[in-house]
C-alpha cells in the first residue's frame, strides 16, 4: 500500500503542494449486541481507501477516494491541492509545521488472541448467557454486547515520512434496567460505555462479564428503593475511578485540546476556558494532579506507534503538580503555540481529515486507596459509574450524574443513594482534590465513542484513573 500513498503524495506536489501526506486505510468492524437472552444484531463492515491532504500558503485541502487503484490515489492528491487552492482564496493567519524528523517504521498493537478467530458462536453464547442472568437476578432489562475493530494504515508524506501500523481493538459491555412505578433504574459493567482497549480478545476474558451479571441486576433493583441523594452545598465526594474517567476526558481531556483553544472547533466543538499565555503557570488543580497524555501506555485504547502525521507517539505532560503545563497538539497547531507537535493527530477513517484527537489522557496515581479514602470521610458520598453529563463549551461549568451512590459516616460506607449527582468549576473542582488512589487501583479506561469535527468522527481514547476524593462540593438536584 506505499505505492498508492506515495503515488498520491507525488500528484499533490505536481500539483503545486508544498507539503503533502497520503494515509492508506483497511478498516474490519465487528459488533454483536443480545437483549433478554437473544443476540439481536450482528454488524461486519469492512472498508478501504486513501485519503489526501495538500499544503497550498496557509490553507489545507483534503480528499480521499474508496478505491485502492494507483490511478484514483493520484486524482486524490490533485483533488486535495485544488481544494487547498480554492482555501487559499481566502487568506488566513500563516501556517507552518512543527518541525518533524522523517519518521519510518512499523507498529503493531499487542494481541494475544485473535478477536476474528473467536467463533461467533462462543462469542454469542457469552452475550446471550449475561444477559440470561441479569434477567433471573430481577432486572427487567439486560443487555450485552462486544466490539471489534481492526485497523491498518500506511502514511507517507512528502518529507519522508513512510510508516504502517495494525492495531487491533476490542471490548465488552453489560448493563441491567429495573423498572418501578416513577422511574427506571440502570447498572453497567464494567462501566457506562464497558472497557475497550488496544488488546485482543484476551481484554473480554478478562473482564468476567458472567462473575458480574448477578450483582449489576441486584443493584439495579435495589436502587429503586434506595433514598434519593441528598442536596448539599458542600461534602466530601469520593469518585470511582470509571466515573474518574469521565471528569478526566470532559474538563480536562476536551479542554486542552490545542485546536479548541485555538478557536478551530467553535463551531461545533467550543472553544476551552485556557489561555495559552498562562500556559507554565495557572494553577489547574491541587499538587496531586498530575495529568499526562501518553499513547505509548500498553493495551490502552489511545495507543499507537505514530499519529496521522508521522509523529511517533511519545508521553506528553499536561498537568504538573497542579500547574497546567501542556496541551493536545499537532504540527500545524503547535507551530503557532511555538512548541514541538503532541503527535495527537489522528482520523477516524480514511475519507477523514485529521484533527487532534485526545491520546491516553490519565490522571497519575497517588498513595492512597478507595479504602483509605473511605476510613478518613466522617461525613461524604461516594459515587461510580457515569449517568449523564453536562458541561459549557469552555469546559469550565458542569454537572455529573452518577448510576449509583453510597453515604459515608464515621468512616464507612452507609445507605445506597439513588440519583447521585454534583457539580462543580473545573479548576475550583480539581483544586479541592486530597486523596488519590494509589498505582494498584489505576486503570485504563477505554472511551470508544468521542465525538469531535464536521464532519463528525468518533474518536478512541484512553483515560487511566484512579479513585479520588474532593473536598466541598455540591451534590444533589435542586427543585
Amino acid at each position: 500500500m506505499y505505492d498508492q500513498a506515495t503515488a498520491a503524495v507525488e500528484a499533490a506536489l505536481a500539483a503545486g503542494a508544498r507539503y503533502a501526506d497520503a494515509r492508506v486505510m483497511h478498516i474490519r468492524t465487528e459488533s454483536m449486541a443480545a437483549r433478554n437472552g437473544v443476540v439481536e444484531t450482528l454488524d461486519r463492515n469492512e472498508r478501504a481507501g486513501v485519503g489526501v491532504r495538500a499544503l497550498i500558503g496557509s490553507s489545507w485541502g483534503f480528499f480521499a477516494v474508496p478505491d485502492l487503484g494507483s490511478a484514483a490515489s493520484r486524482r486524490a492528491g490533485e483533488q486535495a491541492v485544488i481544494v487547498a487552492r480554492a482555501s487559499a482564496t481566502i487568506p488566513g493567519q500563516p501556517l507552518d509545521l512543527a518541525p518533524q524528523p522523517p519518521a519510518s517504521g512499523s507498529w503493531s498493537s499487542e494481541c494475544r488472541e485473535d478477536p476474528w478467530a473467536v467463533p461467533l458462536a462462543e462469542k454469542s453464547e457469552l452475550l446471550e448467557g449475561v444477559t440470561r442472568t441479569i434477567r433471573d437476578h430481577g432486572a427487567d432489562i439486560a443487555e450485552a454486547s462486544h466490539r471489534v475493530w481492526d485497523t491498518r494504515k500506511w502514511l507517507v508524506s512528502s518529507e519522508g515520512s513512510r510508516v504502517d501500523q495494525h492495531i487491533v481493538e476490542c471490548g465488552a459491555a453489560m448493563n441491567a434496567t429495573a423498572v418501578g412505578e416513577l422511574e427506571t433504574q440502570r447498572r453497567s459493567y464494567p462501566g457506562i460505555r464497558g472497557q475497550f482497549g488496544t488488546r485482543g480478545w484476551e481484554l473480554v476474558r478478562e473482564l468476567d462479564l458472567p462473575g458480574n451479571a448477578a450483582r449489576i441486576a441486584e443493584e439495579a433493583r435495589a436502587l429503586l428503593l434506595a433514598p434519593e441523594c441528598p442536596s448539599l452545598d458542600s461534602t466530601d465526594l469520593i469518585l470511582g475511578s470509571e466515573q474518574m474517567a469521565l471528569q478526566i476526558h470532559e474538563s480536562v481531556g476536551h479542554a486542552v485540546e490545542l485546536d479548541r483553544i485555538l478557536g478551530w472547533e467553535a463551531a461545533f466543538a467550543g472553544t476551552s476556558w485556557l489561555d495559552l499565555a498562562q500556559m507554565g503557570s495557572l494553577r489547574f488543580g491541587s499538587d496531586l494532579m498530575n495529568i499526562s497524555a501518553d499513547a505509548t501506555l500498553p493495551g490502552a485504547l489511545g495507543s499507537f506507534g505514530f499519529d496521522d502525521e508521522g509523529t511517533p507517539a511519545h508521553p506528553v505532560d499536561i498537568v504538573r503538580e497542579g500547574t497546567w503545563v501542556g496541551v493536545l497538539s499537532g504540527r500545524d497547531s503547535a507551530a503557532l503555540a511555538g512548541i514541538p507537535s503532541g503527535g495527537a493527530v489522528r482520523a477516524d477513517g480514511f475519507d477523514r481529515m485529521p484533527m487532534v484527537r485526545m491520546t491516553n489522557v490519565g490522571l497519575l496515581p497517588g498513595q492512597d486507596s478507595l479504602e483509605s479514602m473511605i476510613a478518613a470521610t466522617d461525613d461524604g458520598i461516594l459515587m461510580d459509574t457515569n449517568r449523564s453529563w453536562s458541561i459549557d463549551d469552555k469546559r469550565l461549568n458542569f454537572q455529573f450524574g452518577c448510576e449509583i451512590g453510597w453515604q459515608i459516616k464515621g468512616g464507612k460506607l452507609g445507605q445506597l443513594l439513588r440519583n447521585p449527582t454534583y457539580t462543580g468549576i473545573s479548576p475550583r473542582f480539581w483544586g479541592s482534590m486530597d486523596m488519590l488512589g494509589g498505582p494498584a487501583e489505576w486503570t485504563f479506561w477505554g472511551t470508544p465513542n468521542c465525538g469531535k469535527g464536521q464532519p463528525m468522527q468518533v474518536g478512541h481514547t484512553g483515560h487511566p484513573a484512579v479513585p479520588a476524593r474532593f473536598r466541598g462540593i455540591r451534590v444533589g438536584v435542586r427543585g
